[in-house]
């Protein structure tokens, strides 16, 4: 079993940045790669960004370059979110999945086993 906190969320004006965090426990060792999604409201959840054990990351398309996704050797999750619009308003999840599945499911829920209970992401205009 692994367990995951977010943290870091807050409330930001368009333009602005956040870190956000994500302690991990449990048995890490079985994790094979991690990842950040979002639900903005009235959305369903979607991905943002995830990285591997090779360390190889992937984003999706809204991301545009204004987010990065790291991991360290603490097995503590990251995503620093830059030139933040009112669109990135969401609950942000970090999940985790010990299983191996296709590239393109890792941007997607069903590509996690284990997820966090989010952290709230609010960007005003």
């Amino acid at each position: 079993q692994v367990h995951l906190v977010e943290s870091g969320g807050g409330s930001v004006r368009s333009g602005g940045s956040l870190r956000l965090s994500c302690t991990t426990s449990g048995i890490t060792d079985s994790i094979l790669y991690m990842g950040w999604l979002r639900q903005r409201p009235g959305k369903e959840r979607e991905g943002v960004a995830v990285i591997n054990s090779d360390s190889t990351t992937n984003y999706a398309p809204f991301v545009k370059g204004r987010f990065t996704i790291t991991r360290d050797n603490r097995n503590t999750l990251y995503l620093q979110m830059n030139n933040l619009t009112p669109e990135d308003s969401a609950m942000y999840y970090c999940a985790a999945n010990e299983l191996d599945t296709a590239q393109y499911l890792r941007l997607r829920p069903p590509g996690y086993h284990f997820w966090g209970q989010g952290t709230q992401v609010s960007v005003s205009s």
